[in-house]
């Protein structure tokens, strides 16, 4: 049986779904799903300076989706939760059986 959405429901959703909407976060957020990793090791792994990072990290952070823990110089960030690495998976799953060409830059959806 479907857990009663609250208010609380609702805000983590939309925490998600804006984690989501930026490409960056997304790339950040399917790497972590496999292992902690340091800002400089995915900044190098996803092409992006570490000021990008740090910002989108900090983002993550915020929507509470990523803890970073302090390794003597170096902070080491995992998902927040052990259960968002196979809801991920779950929605690379989805992805997977949508027209990819639907919703992006050149969608004719609407």
């Amino acid at each position: 049986m479907p857990t009663t959405a609250t208010l609380t429901h609702t805000s983590a959703l939309a925490r998600l779904g804006h984690a989501l909407s930026d490409e960056t976060r997304t790339r950040v957020l399917l790497a972590l799903r496999t292992a902690p990793a340091t800002p400089s090791d995915l900044a190098d792994a996803l092409g992006v300076s570490r000021q990008v990072m740090s910002n989108q990290l900090a983002c993550l952070r915020g929507c509470g989706l990523v803890t970073g823990e302090p390794d003597g110089r170096r902070t080491w960030y995992r998902l927040a939760d052990p259960r968002l690495a196979p809801a991920l998976d779950d929605l690379l799953g989805l992805v997977l059986a949508v027209d990819p060409a639907c919703c992006g830059p050149d969608c004719t959806c609407a």
